[in-house]
């Protein structure tokens, strides 16, 4: 995946909201205010010059998906236990990184208090909030 795709599809979830908190070059994408993503184009933790991203993740499931794939680091800039950067060099299946934004995503939905993910669960299905 692209910048552009993978911007299109991190905005495609149910209410995603883009920010730049931080810097001009780094996309925050937040959930009720709570971050499920960034992606960047600037310069990755390895030198890489492709677009990456941190996404959050399971901690058993994060520590196998850098063993799967060498495009995946531990977080950079986050904690490391919870969330991975993937290098979007085309290395990493479209499908699997859909289905790791989609696992990011679910994941922060389920940590938000009752107050904020209860109007989510009434507008959405669980298969659109929880792929």
């Amino acid at each position: 995946m692209d910048y552009n795709t993978t911007r299109d599809y991190l905005l495609s979830r149910p209410e995603a909201a883009e920010d730049f908190p931080f810097y001009p070059d780094v996309a925050v994408f937040k959930i009720c205010g709570k971050m499920f993503a960034t992606l960047s184009m600037d310069k990755a933790e390895n030198g890489s010059a492709a677009p990456h991203m941190n996404l959050k993740c399971d901690p058993q499931e994060a520590q196998m998906l850098r063993d799967i794939f060498p495009a995946v680091k531990a977080g950079y800039h986050m904690n490391k236990r919870h969330w991975n950067t993937v290098i979007l060099d085309g290395s990493v299946p479209e499908g699997e990184v859909q289905r790791m934004i989609d696992r990011s995503y679910g994941l922060v939905v389920k940590g938000l208090t009752r107050k904020q993910r209860q109007p989510l669960e009434l507008r959405y299905s669980p298969e659109e909030l929880y792929r």
